[in-house]
């Protein structure tokens, strides 16, 4: 069986270092509704299209939105959560839906941690190279689609961001450098 990688690897990546320095200026708000608002409008679907039965993913959206809008309170939410990481790990066998259920889990997870929002663009650029180039494509043109939708989710993320934000995030990413994974 042939082992695909879950997620992007290279921390260092410029197209990741230009989406992080845009989102540290942006406030949790603000990167909450560009995660939630993206995943719903470009990763759920790929979702669908490879789990149209499992409504976990679509309910982690929903709850997430019930508690922007203040109709839920966060236990309700990390329920959700966690529902959409259990979509994730069943997905095994199907690389494309388990990195978009991967990206909308931790997507939605930024309620209770901004630094999740990177989940996005580490899983959701997967899986939208997976879906479009098919998960044997090389990994080169993997990651050049990915970079691509990486860019892509920055110039959304730009599109609504708040010049010099009063409340821009501080975020400790936890993440180590990483050197480029070995090729397939």
């Amino acid at each position: 069986m042939t082992k695909y990688r879950k997620m992007l690897h290279d921390w260092e990546a410029p197209y990741l270092q230009s989406l992080i320095r845009l989102i540290e200026t942006q406030s949790k708000e603000t990167i909450l509704h560009w995660v939630i608002t993206y995943c719903e409008e470009e990763i759920l679907k790929i979702w669908i299209l490879n789990k149209p039965d499992d409504f976990r993913p679509q309910s982690a959206i929903q709850a997430a939105h019930d508690w922007m809008e203040g109709r839920a309170k966060f236990p309700f939410v990390k329920k959700a959560i966690l529902a959409c990481h259990e979509a994730a790990r069943e997905a095994s066998d199907n690389p494309i839906a388990q990195a978009a259920a991967r990206a909308i889990g931790q997507s939605v997870s930024t309620i209770h941690s901004v630094r999740h929002c990177i989940g996005l663009a580490l899983y959701g650029a997967i899986a939208v190279s997976y879906h479009e180039l098919g998960v044997d494509a090389s990994w080169s043109l993997i990651e050049s689609r990915a970079s691509e939708e990486c860019l892509r989710m920055e110039n959304v993320l730009q599109k609504i961001a708040i010049s010099n934000e009063p409340h821009p995030v501080s975020i400790n990413w936890k993440c180590q450098s990483t050197t480029q994974p070995s090729k397939r």
